[in-house]
């Protein structure tokens, strides 16, 4: 069996797809519940929050698996799977791992470092539990993935990153319009990021604060938190003219803010400036904006080397070094602990011989003194462990490694063991791919889930 993770989220599709992919608790239940029933997939949880929609699955085969899971997906949420599939990602085995721990710390969150996704993970944790869908292996995974995210944010200082990022763009924008108190603040999002840039905008004490998203119900609850006033998406040109300052959280695929529409805003201003905080991955504003006489943009890129400046930047190395380093805890223990049966086999196989010759010795020296041949069992008892101890303790230390399975299969070969078990639930693979956590979104996805259809 082995990790697979399918799911799109704020960095692969537009909001709009996000919000028709939303489930229901019922829903992500019976989602798992089905994809559970199906021949390649053992266990299963369902992560849902406003930014994604992930699928956590141990699962038998790799084509299989993206099959049922994307089969899965589609039914669940109703939107048909050539639509859906442009913006999947698949992640297997180690950096399904890697994944998995990222996002629990909030390293993958569009506010880097919230908590929140801490308790969601949880959520989906206890309700996969409750039907049975998560075990031993997506069970175990997610508890240390939960374990981890505990231990980044008490021993790091991850938690100022999204907070901080906001305001050091506050602090631009006021060097270059002056104090905040006198500034009209439109956000555009409705998200985690949105909540923080609306919360450090209202402790400033600006003049007023405007939220536009897609979805106005969730703008209303955002902009009445401060007393502010929420916009639809089709008065975003008259807002933006109307706003001082725009703090762009949305991450949309593709512009919100155009450099065609900045343009207009500015002469509608007639000379008064304009700054653009853009907080979101992909970017909201248009590049070019930052081109227009009056505009100030500024991005991830430039609000980051002010964080380096401060020293931020070295907690976020911090918690990411740290999430490294438990992945690869992690995965050297599932590697440990796979070499196990070797070890069980080749010791089973020394008795076996052990009591064997002593049988036949016996046989042959009838009438020998019980307690000689007590003492000889004992001396060739323990000249057997200890020509053992070490390639069992080896192969177990060797194992932990990278391609460390490869020293479990040469001494099954050597000591002619026969085939290692079929993996069981619980059993993570130790075969190393060459898949990086950067990289392995599957470009053919389309072409694997309309060939595979469920099959191997």
């Amino acid at each position: 069996m082995s990790i697979m993770i399918v799911g799109l989220s704020h960095r692969t599709a537009p909001i709009a797809l996000l919000e028709r992919t939303t489930l229901t608790t019922e829903s992500a239940s019976g989602l798992v519940a089905s994809l559970c029933r199906g021949e390649h997939v053992a266990e299963a949880i369902a992560l849902v929050t406003c930014n994604r929609l992930e699928v956590y699955a141990d699962v038998s085969k790799f084509h299989g698996g993206i099959g049922e899971i994307g089969a899965g997906l589609a039914e669940a949420t109703g939107v048909p799977l050539g639509e859906l599939t442009e913006h999947l990602y698949v992640h297997y085995e180690n950096a399904a791992v890697a994944h998995l721990f990222q996002v629990t710390c909030g390293l993958d969150s569009m506010a880097v470092g919230e908590q929140q996704i801490l308790g969601q993970v949880r959520t989906a944790l206890r309700a996969a539990q409750a039907t049975g869908s998560a075990g031993r292996t997506i069970g175990h995974l997610v508890q240390n993935a939960l374990r981890v995210g505990k231990r980044v944010h008490s021993e790091t200082l991850l938690d100022k990153a999204a907070p901080s990022l906001v305001e050091a763009g506050l602090r631009q924008a006021a060097e270059e319009l002056g104090p905040l108190g006198g500034l009209d603040v439109l956000v555009l999002g409705a998200g985690a990021m949105s909540g923080l840039s609306v919360a450090s905008a209202h402790r400033a004490q600006v003049a007023s604060i405007s939220v536009c998203s897609r979805t106005l119900p969730r703008a209303r609850r955002l902009a009445e938190s401060v007393d502010g006033t929420p916009v639809p998406l089709e008065q975003l040109p008259q807002a933006l003219a109307a706003a001082d300052l725009v703090i762009a959280c949305a991450g949309a695929t593709g512009y919100l803010v155009t450099r065609d529409a900045a343009e207009l805003a500015l002469k509608t201003r007639e000379g008064r400036p304009q700054a653009y905080i853009d907080l979101a991955l992909p970017r909201d504003v248009e590049p070019e904006v930052a081109a227009l006489p009056g505009a100030y943009v500024f991005d991830l890129e430039h609000l980051g080397r002010i964080l380096t400046a401060e020293g931020l930047s070295e907690d976020l190395a911090e918690a990411r070094s740290m999430v490294e380093n438990e992945v690869a805890l992690y995965l050297a223990d599932q590697r440990a602990k796979e070499v196990a049966p070797t070890v069980v086999a080749l010791r089973a196989m020394a008795r076996s011989v052990m009591e064997a010759e002593l049988e036949r010795l016996s046989g042959r020296l009838d009438g020998l003194d019980p307690d000689v041949f007590a003492e000889l069992e004992q001396t060739v008892h323990r000249v057997v462990e200890k020509l053992l101890h070490q390639p069992t303790v080896r192969v177990k230390e060797l194992a932990a490694a990278p391609g460390g399975d490869t020293y479990a299969e040469a001494l099954r070969l050597l000591f002619n063991l026969g085939p290692a078990p079929a993996a069981k639930a619980g059993d993570l693979p130790g075969v190393e791919l060459a898949v990086q956590l950067e990289q392995d979104s599957l470009t053919d996805l389309s072409a694997l889930l309309g060939r595979t259809g469920g099959a191997s």
